[in-house]
């Protein structure tokens, strides 16, 4: 899941400084479960911008923003209000907004701020679990990422530095690779430790990344 947090108004203010007449999207994916893109969300930004006197147009919760043949379906059923619209707001992750702003010829702004891929622990508490650095270790470290929760990144083990298995960088969190020679001990696989880990290389992680399928299926003929 991508985990987002709402901006402060102020900053969706200075924005939208210029615009006059708005349209609001959401998405009611990743932003709906953390409640910065929802219809409850959508619902309190249009009551807060026009109490700032801006008029609010049009708003849709996109069934998912960072779709783009989706987001073309849906925007449909608001395009004369976007054609009359001075600014979109899209209350999103970061992904969702570029692709909303593929679809609209207006000037489209971030609501939230896009912080990591996590997993909802519960309702409302989300850990990172994830860097998508496309070369994925999870199979030689018992599925737990230690590129993600080491606080160093580290890929032979633990720094030394860890103090009652907690880490070095963030106290409060365990040390990675103590859980990860935990988890191995119980599966009887301690020996994936004593592989040394090569230098990491940029080839993969280079951005922007595009994965095309179809291409894939071709070459697999």
């Amino acid at each position: 899941m991508i985990i987002s947090q709402k901006k402060s108004f102020e900053d969706v203010l200075e924005y939208l400084k210029d615009a006059k007449k708005v349209v609001i999207t959401g998405c009611s994916e990743c932003a709906t479960v953390c409640k910065t893109g929802g219809e409850e969300e959508v619902e309190a930004m249009k009551a807060a911008l026009e109490a700032e006197g801006k008029e609010v147009l049009a708003t849709k919760v996109l069934t998912t923003s960072c779709n783009v043949l989706l987001n073309k379906k849906e925007l449909k059923e608001i395009k004369g209000e976007l054609g009359d619209a001075d600014a979109v707001l899209c209350m999103a992750c970061g992904d969702g907004v570029q692709t909303v702003a593929k679809g609209v010829k207006k000037e489209t702004y971030p609501a939230n701020d896009t912080m990591f891929v996590g997993e909802t622990v519960r309702n409302g508490i989300f850990e990172e679990m994830c860097k998508t650095c496309g070369d994925c270790v999870l199979g030689r470290t018992a599925a737990i990422c230690p590129i993600t929760r080491c606080g160093k990144s580290l890929l032979n083990g633990a720094c030394g530095g860890s103090r009652d298995g907690k880490c070095e960088v963030i106290p409060e969190n365990d040390c990675a690779w103590i859980e990860i020679y935990k988890k191995l001990k119980e599966q009887g696989k301690e020996e994936l430790l004593e592989e040394i880990q090569p230098l990491r290389g940029y080839k993969k992680v280079a951005y922007p990344r595009t994965i095309n399928l179809r291409d894939q299926e071709k070459d697999g003929e």
